[in-house]
């Protein structure tokens, strides 16, 4: 009989997972930007951003405020390795005076009650961090400050809502001369997490369920659309109590909750909280008794006077009803002392009335519960999760049956996650000091990492000074009595033009610059059909030959190209070629260039000092099977500009932002001391990596660069390259990981053997890692190939750090390039100058950022010039053929 009256408030699984479904609905809208003012569901981000890592330590006090007493902690956390705490506690009552009164008059008590305290615990003489548990729904922009939205429980203080509480409970504290700073200001909901969290670290969801219910939860910071930011994790307050507020249960609301809910001082509020929570459900089974006596179906029809009175039938009751042995002779003795009079058939339908309602209860309590643990899930891209949800309450702790029939129901629902549910001992008051003491511990970190890190964050003053001096080097490298002693080469290439249309015919190219080798047969068509056929082959270098002598080297070379020949059947051909070889030359003519120096790896004796062009053609003689007119040698970068140039005529300088760093542009002959002849331009190698080589840019290198450079192939050497350029980006990455793990910042203080690999880090890492697109999770998994076992918070200190280096590697670039525009605006003598970039090098094709920042400084430091980007597409070989083919035409032209 009871079964059938009551069948609207028992819920099947199907039911449920529409409930689940339902709330992870609510979820979405309350975490939406524009969804949120009208969501009911609030999720209200509370700055926790951290959970305890075991590192916190000190003395800390807490405050409660929300329930019948308020309460002062002092919580010692210990830094013994053991995870281990000590709280004291004292408890003050709150009188009714202090509760209906005004806000001066409540945080006065609460000011006077902590220093009651401090006094009994002798710390007043202390300056401590105090974390503030206020248990009632807040807004919150930042962890120390909190808008009251509105009171709920038995509070109605006036003129605290719609005001920041903590800033008034600093004043109230400042007037006591209180020596205490609020660090944090917590919910109980979040208090009860962070005090299971630092117990168990797998601990991110908190759940109230006794006289109000709430829960908490970790959420991405990508999703949490009411927050500036999308890295790491906050715990929101989802304040699910208001859970239906908008219609979303009406369906699954009886008429004894709609009864109930008129009866209450906020009607039409709190839906899902009155369904679920102690304080509402003894009067629910009250209304139910009540209706069903009143048909007949209870005590013989008789009413009493109790029974129509609201409140008579509190939760404690319900317990005492429900339970295993006595709960029989306890529903006889509730329901004679309110003049009942029951049968022995009337208890038994009295307490499956409040078994049914209990029930109901636990399993909407459930569904809400497995929404949150779906979506944590979910947020983890996990098939399956293990994860513990810190539960405090009353109705949790003390009614017989609750805790199992909940656990019992969220295992059935979200069979997929291994739930551990870890009772709050210590309750919110150790939960806020915990947030204070995770709080303390990442402010003393910020500050660490900040000072670490601040020698790369360059102002724009000194990005100014870096223009400056990478102007009077290039100037040094030009002029006759100082280019011998200058750093910055400002090597002639004898390339003096750039392609006009005119240029055509077939070209060989040849590409050497790395441990492959190319050779390609460029077709170009002058005219309005103007275009450029490539045709290539790849042939690799072995390390055997790289590192071998240098005829060795060539023999090589020209064996690839027979090779080549041969399968374009173009043997007998005498073509031109220009030959790219991306290694220091100093040239005397374009078709002349004496290596400098090997970099990249190479080490072919008896080539330094010697012209490459006829170590080519000695080669080609000793072969002995074909002729080639070698007509240009050129670096990659001015293959580069070449190859932009011929798209874009405006094309006067050339960039490789890529494993190494280099700038080539047109400088007018009458600037270059060491070419004779004064008319038209000429394409300039500034070979500038090895600016700051002489210290002029000592001041802005850091300790990483320092040992970076010490530990290269080529100490001392490539100042600047070693800053900007991809080669060594990963490295100094590396360097600072270190340091940061050395100081307890990163990975638990632990450097892990991979660590301590040189080169282990490389710049791909750097441009992964930045990628917008990639979560932490992600993130993490990078890491993770790296043998770097990393939380959520290292992941994000670590992005971080490659964030800093490529932006200080783009913003240098820039200065420098800054500094070859404004040069190129006054060798035109014009007040504004317009000019193209053509680009290559993965770094400035790949990484996520470096373009922009690079452009944006050379936007910062050469206002008066507009500068256009150009990605050079196969610069480097299209541009040799260009070269050549431009040689072939000025040549033609001047005889």
């Amino acid at each position: 009989q009871v079964d059938r009256y009551l069948y609207h408030l028992r819920l099947s699984d199907d039911v449920l997972l529409d409930v689940l479904a339902r709330f992870q609905a609510e979820m979405v809208k309350g975490l939406g930007r524009d969804t949120n003012p009208t969501a009911a569901v609030k999720m209200l981000p509370s700055f926790v951003r951290s959970l305890p890592d075991g590192s916190e330590k000190g003395d800390f006090l807490a405050v409660d405020l929300g329930g019948s007493q308020f309460r002062a902690h002092q919580v010692k956390v210990f830094d013994d390795g053991k995870q281990s705490s000590q709280l004291e506690s004292k408890f003050y009552p709150t009188p009714k005076e202090v509760t209906q009164g005004n806000g001066a008059e409540l945080f006065d008590y609460v000011a006077d009650c902590l220093l009651d305290f401090m006094a009994t615990k002798n710390l007043k003489h202390k300056k401590l961090p105090l974390g503030f548990t206020f248990s009632f729904p807040c807004k919150q922009t930042k962890l120390e400050e909190g808008v009251l939205l509105a009171w709920t429980k038995h509070f109605k203080v006036r003129g605290v809502q719609d005001t920041d509480v903590v800033s008034s409970l600093h004043k109230a504290l400042q007037k006591h001369k209180a020596n205490v700073e609020v660090l944090a200001l917590v919910n109980d909901t979040v208090g009860t997490m962070m005090t299971c969290g630092y117990d168990d670290p797998r601990c991110e969801v908190g759940l109230i369920i006794g006289t109000g219910t709430n829960a908490c939860y970790m959420e991405e910071m990508r999703h949490i659309e009411l927050v500036e930011g999308d890295e790491g994790r906050m715990c929101i307050n989802t304040e699910w109590g208001a859970f239906g507020d908008d219609g979303a249960l009406d369906d699954l609301r009886t008429e004894f909750d709609r009864e109930l809910d008129l009866g209450s001082l906020n009607p039409g509020k709190q839906l899902f909280e009155k369904m679920i929570s102690s304080l509402y459900l003894g009067e629910l089974v009250r209304l139910i008794l009540l209706k069903m006596a009143k048909e007949g179906l209870l005590f013989n029809g008789k009413v009493s006077t109790a029974l129509l009175t609201k409140g008579k039938i509190e939760m404690k009751h319900v317990s005492a009803m429900e339970k295993y042995k006595e709960g029989l002779s306890n529903a006889k003795e509730i329901l004679t002392e309110l003049s009942l009079f029951p049968s022995e058939e009337d208890c038994i339908a009295v307490q499956h009335v409040c078994t049914i309602v209990s029930f109901r209860s636990a399993n909407l309590c459930a569904a809400a519960l497995a929404a949150i643990l779906t979506r944590l899930r979910e947020n983890k891209k996990l098939l399956r999760m293990r994860t513990t949800v810190g539960i405090d309450g009353g109705l949790y702790k003390t009614h017989p049956q609750y805790a199992k029939r909940l656990h019992k129901v969220v295992r059935r629902l979200v069979p997929n996650c291994d739930v551990r549910f870890l009772l709050s001992v210590s309750g919110s008051g150790k939960g806020a000091a915990m947030v204070t003491a995770v709080a303390h511990r990442l402010v003393t970190q910020r500050k660490q990492i900040d000072a670490t890190l601040a020698p790369f964050l360059l102002s724009l003053k000194t990005l100014r000074e870096v223009k400056d001096k990478m102007r009077t080097e290039l100037e040094y490298g030009l002029k006759r009595e100082t280019q011998a002693n200058a750093t910055v080469k400002m090597l002639p290439t004898y390339v003096c033009g750039t392609p006009d249309g005119t240029e055509k015919g077939k070209f060989l190219a040849l590409d050497l610059g790395g441990t492959n080798f190319r050779v390609l047969l460029v077709k170009i068509r002058s005219g309005r059909r103007r275009s450029v056929q490539m045709y290539n082959k790849i042939f690799a270098i072995p390390l055997e030959i790289m590192q071998g002598t240098g005829e060795e080297l060539f023999d090589h070379i020209v064996q690839c190209i027979a090779n080549f020949l041969d399968y374009m059947g173009i043997k007998g051909a005498r073509l031109p070629l220009g030959f790219t070889f991306s290694f220091p030359c100093r040239q005397a003519s374009i078709d002349k260039g004496t290596l400098v120096g090997w970099t990249k790896g190479f080490k072919a004796t008896g080539c330094e000092g010697e012209d490459v062009v006829d170590m080519l053609r000695e080669a080609i003689r000793r072969r002995n099977e074909f002729d080639l007119d070698i007509v240009a040698v050129v670096n990659d970068t001015v293959g580069t500009m070449m190859t932009c140039g011929y798209e874009d005529p405006n094309c006067e300088i050339g960039l490789i932002a890529g494993t190494g760093s280099n700038v080539c542009y047109m400088e007018d002959m009458k600037n270059i001391e060491i070419v004779e002849g004064n008319e038209g331009k000429m394409c300039i190698n500034t070979e500038w990596g090895a600016f700051g080589d002489n210290g002029c840019i000592d001041n802005i290198r850091t300790k990483y660069d320092k040992e970076v450079d010490e530990g290269s192939l080529n100490p001392g050497k490539q100042r600047y390259e070693k800053m900007t350029s991809g080669m060594y980006l990963g490295e100094i990455v590396r360097q600072i990981l270190i340091d940061l793990t050395k100081q307890g910042l990163l990975f638990r203080g632990h450097i892990s053997e991979s660590l301590r690999k040189r080169g282990i880090f490389e710049t791909k890492f750097l441009s992964q890692i930045e990628s917008d697109r990639l979560a932490l999770l992600q993130v993490r998994q990078i890491l993770r190939q790296l043998g770097l076992d990393s939380k959520c918070d290292d992941s994000i200190i670590v992005k971080e750090v490659c964030g800093v280096v490529s932006r200080r590697a783009a913003q240098l670039c820039g200065a420098g390039l800054a500094a070859v525009v404004e040069k190129k605006r006054e060798n035109q003598g014009v007040e504004h100058l317009q000019i193209t970039v053509g680009v290559d090098g993965t770094l400035y094709k790949l990484h996520p950022h470096f373009s922009r920042i690079l452009q944006e400084t050379v936007k910062q430091l050469a206002p008066q010039c507009d500068v256009t980007f150009m990605l050079s597409e196969d610069g480097s070989g299209k541009g040799a053929a260009l070269i050549t083919a431009v040689a072939k035409r000025l040549h033609s032209v001047g005889q």
